[in-house]
């Protein structure tokens, strides 16, 4: 299973490494020592510990990436579920959770797995407002 540096999980929870370090020596987010010392997560526990910070409102940094795509979400995989032609695979943005419907057979080319890096691209033709209440 692949594990996260402290300072890869950060990136992908859109905090500070020291903020990893903090929930880590909390109890908060499981990690262990690898052999020079340096602390690791292992992928399914930061995709747990994703979908639980996104739940109570994380507040992700900026994304620092240059890119064309004005409407892309970098996080972690959290779930995917294969049907006999469908998939559907959940990435873990900071607090936003991105849904992607695509086929079965793009996940088992793309070898998606629970607690990989993905970035979610959206586009769209339409767009809607929403105004709190």
């Amino acid at each position: 299973m692949r594990e996260y540096s402290v300072g890869q999980a950060a990136g992908l929870l859109g905090v500070s490494a020291d903020t990893v370090r903090r929930w880590a020596d909390g109890g908060e987010l499981p990690c262990r020592r690898g052999t020079g010392g340096q602390r690791t997560i292992a992928a399914e526990d930061l995709a747990a510990f994703a979908v639980e910070l996104g739940s109570r409102g994380g507040h992700p940094e900026p994304d620092t990436r240059r890119t064309s795509a004005r409407n892309s979400f970098p996080g972690i995989i959290t779930r995917i579920t294969v049907g006999d032609v469908a998939a559907q695979v959940e990435v873990q943005a900071g607090p936003h959770r991105v849904v992607a419907l695509t086929t079965r057979e793009a996940v088992e080319e793309l070898g998606l797995q629970v607690g990989m890096e993905a970035v979610g691209s959206v586009k769209a033709t339409n767009v809607m407002i929403d105004l709190p209440r």
